[in-house]
């Protein structure tokens, strides 16, 4: 299936490690140029430098942001777009957990935290390439979630609210910047990322060996699906969450008897 991505221009926010780094190849490997956003600049120039190697007809963009300011958003898409032309698609990846406990004793600064980079990014960079960019020509935008947004967990429950409002954002923005800009989300179960270490680590074997499809998530799993969704092949799809999961969600329950 031809994606129709090849010469477009892709942002993917908390790209220098895990699924955005895995997510910007991906899209560097159809042909886009991409925008690689994240705190470090030192990391995302080294990402820059593997990318561009191994995909030279691609053009890179490493650029240090805040994702929840305002202003570093509005900086970035702008130098994206003089850079570019234009951002034809956004991927909100960034995420953080800063706490992993119950939600009783949740304090506000980590609180506030995970909700500025979870959730208001996602708000604030839709804003900055709509404005600047898709408003005029149309685009994708595909938004990290998790399949915890649906669920309840222990030990992450602010962090799985945040996501429950990504997917909310999602159906949201996919209602008001239609039929202009397609948004849509992907629901990751566990997947081998640094951010999700406490959760498979210590007892991968056993969590694979739970799942229908028998093992965790890897970076590329993700991305793959993220490709699809800003797409062509997904261009009457807007609105929706993918689940990508390893079949968790599909497992049979526990019953007593």
């Amino acid at each position: 299936m031809r994606t129709g991505l090849s010469g477009k221009t892709a942002l993917v926010t908390g790209a220098s490690r895990g699924i955005g780094r895995a997510v910007a190849g991906a899209l560097a490997a159809e042909g886009c140029h991409v925008v690689l956003v994240s705190r470090r600049q030192e990391a995302l120039d080294e990402v820059a430098a593997e990318l561009g190697a191994a995909y030279p007809e691609s053009r890179f963009l490493p650029y240090a942001a805040h994702v929840g300011e305002p202003d570093a958003a509005r900086a970035c898409v702008a130098a994206a777009v003089d850079t570019f032309g234009a951002v034809d698609v956004l991927v909100n990846n960034a995420g953080t957990n800063p706490y992993f406990g119950p939600m009783v004793d949740l304090d506000v600064p980590r609180a506030e935290k995970t909700v500025q980079v979870n959730q208001l990014s996602v708000v604030l960079w839709t804003q900055a390439v709509w404005h600047a960019s898709m408003a005029d020509r149309g685009g994708a935008i595909v938004n990290l979630a998790s399949l915890g947004g649906m669920l309840t967990e222990p030990g992450i429950g602010y962090y799985n609210a945040t996501k429950a409002a990504v997917i909310h954002l999602t159906r949201q923005f996919a209602a008001e910047l239609a039929p202009r800009v397609r948004v849509n989300a992907i629901a990751p179960g566990v997947v081998r990322t640094k951010l999700a270490r406490a959760l498979w680590e210590p007892h991968e074997a056993a969590l694979s060996a739970a799942l229908p499809l028998g093992r965790i998530g890897e970076p590329d799993d993700i991305a793959s699906a993220a490709v699809f969704l800003a797409g062509d092949g997904a261009s009457w799809l807007t609105g929706q969450t993918l689940v990508v999961d390893g079949g968790a969600a599909v497992r049979p329950a526990l019953t007593g008897g």
